[in-house]
């Protein structure tokens, strides 16, 4: 393995990089739509099949009419300090509640140093080969805006992250998993939450920079999907997600449509072919009939959780599989006839989980709407709220956890 001189020490120096195991490491500064393919092999493979449910890579999956059954691989690429509480580990004096304002606090070495041993142990290829093991044939994977690059003022570690996205294709590739990238972070927020990167205001499409940042997000899907258009990646990059969770709650509709729709014209203008997807905003499923029309492949996006809502979180165990049956259930069936919905509708994510016990879920320091310690003004919301509420049962070993607790979490999974 050699380095040209000039290259020595820089980002394409495999010998600077924290793990080379999946990576090519034959020098090149080549790139696609500006960004680069260094770690890459010239040549794959694509026919594999993960399981006898589903085809080979090499054949087209049948969506809408196969069920895609995947996992998101959350708390990696971007950090969500539910996921990864030990890198929050600090006093909660210094104000550290997401990935800029650690890295903030570390510091431009140690982020690199910190972030990068993340990136190269957190998945590993056997974590893609379980996937696979287990019956699954789809892999989310949340990435921000700084795999490409970073903006002014920005803490966060530019463009390491981009080695291990590819990487994390290549080997998602190797076991029949096919793939939905997902801009998790776009610059300004979309919707002001810790997992997005930065917690605080919504600075995209709103506020003073409201339309830069909104303008430059788009700026990056143009290299983005120009580089997913590749031959190499239509078979395997078959979901293209424009931006994670937009707060349409706050920001205006009509803004966020209008910027879907330059996006979305952005990605097949240049050359990507598969499944467009797009958040739906938190506005509710059935108000999304009629938008957004002619649009093929365009795809909205769900996401489930029950522990995120007072009522929701309250209902007893019963309660909560009735809901993913029925209400769930139904709003999906709705959504995905254009007589009463949008049309082809994914759930890209989906909590099992029944409490909001899990630290730092709520975001850093802070407490439970489960034991009523969130919110002062607010009672415990868990269903035995008149006698107990405690988190000690919901954060335990699960091997300690019951049959009957145990068939429960299968069962709202499967509703």
């Amino acid at each position: 393995m050699s380095v040209k001189a000039a290259a020595k020490g820089t980002y394409l120096d495999p010998f600077t990089w924290v793990s080379t195991a999946g990576f090519n490491v034959t020098y090149t500064n080549d790139t696609v739509g500006g960004l680069y393919v260094m770690g890459l092999n010239s040549t794959w493979d694509d026919s594999t099949q993960c399981n006898d449910n589903v085809p080979p890579l090499n054949q087209p999956f049948g969506y809408g009419k196969k069920p895609m059954r995947g996992v998101d691989l959350g708390g990696w690429l971007v950090l969500e300090p539910f996921i990864t509480p030990s890198l929050f580990n600090y006093d909660l004096k210094l104000g550290i509640v997401d990935e800029f304002t650690l890295s903030k606090h570390l510091g431009p070495s140690q982020t690199a140093q910190v972030l990068e041993n993340h990136y190269a142990t957190f998945m590993t290829e056997d974590d893609f080969a379980q996937i696979a093991a287990v019956g699954l044939d789809h892999v989310r994977i949340p990435y921000g805006y700084w795999a490409v690059d970073v903006q002014p003022g920005d803490t966060y570690l530019p463009k390491i992250s981009w080695r291990y996205l590819l990487r994390a294709i290549e080997w998602a590739r190797k076991h029949g998993l096919r793939v939905n990238i997902d801009l998790h972070s776009v610059p300004g927020n979309a919707n002001g939450w810790n997992h997005s990167g930065r917690q605080g205001l919504i600075g995209w499409l709103n506020g003073t920079d409201g339309q830069k940042n909104a303008d430059l997000s788009l700026e990056y899907h143009q290299r983005l999907s120009t580089f997913f258009a590749q031959d190499r990646y239509k078979n395997v990059v078959t979901l293209y997600g424009l931006v994670n969770e937009p707060r349409m709650t706050s920001l205006q509709i009509e803004a966020v449509l209008n910027w879907t729709t330059v996006a979305y014209d952005i990605v097949r203008h240049n050359g990507y072919e598969g499944k467009v997807v797009f958040g739906d905003g938190f506005r509710g499923l059935n108000n999304w009939h009629g938008d957004l029309p002619g649009m093929e492949g365009l795809v909205l996006d769900v996401h489930e959780y029950v522990i995120f809502n007072n009522g929701q979180l309250a209902q007893t165990h019963t309660g909560k599989i009735q809901f993913a049956c029925s209400g769930w259930g139904d709003q999906i069936n709705k959504s995905m006839n254009t007589a009463t919905g949008f049309g082809p509708t994914m759930v890209g994510e989906f909590g099992q989980a029944d409490t909001d016990c899990v630290p730092f879920l709520n975001n850093v320091g802070v407490g439970t709407r489960w034991e009523g310690t969130l919110d002062a003004t607010v009672p415990p919301s868990c269903p035995l709220a008149s006698t107990q509420c405690s988190c000690t049962q919901a954060n335990a070993d699960p091997s300690t956890y019951s049959p009957v607790y145990t068939q429960f979490l299968q069962m709202f999974a499967i509703g």
